[in-house]
């Protein structure tokens, strides 16, 4: 018997000129935004319809899978005063 994942994970990026770029590591999701919350909103939207309708253990997936979201953010250094 295979292991099915109950997570979706999924990492946010700045995008190259504004907003926010995210994108599902396990299934073929990339969505975007103009602000954080606006960007999650996409990506759950974007997530449920690519599933709609899907096997889910074909993606190796249980029922109801949550999504696990990891920002990636450039490094801010002090300035030396």
């Amino acid at each position: 018997m295979s292991y099915l994942q109950q997570t979706i994970k999924a990492v946010i990026r700045p995008g190259n000129d504004s907003g926010y770029v995210a994108e599902c590591l396990e299934i073929a999701v990339v969505t975007q935004g103009r602000t954080l919350d606006e960007t999650v909103k996409h990506l759950q939207e974007a997530t449920a319809l690519h599933l709609e309708g899907e096997h889910l253990a074909a993606f190796g997936l249980r029922e109801k899978p949550t999504l696990v979201l990891t920002m990636e953010l450039d490094p801010v250094h002090a300035e030396a005063s």
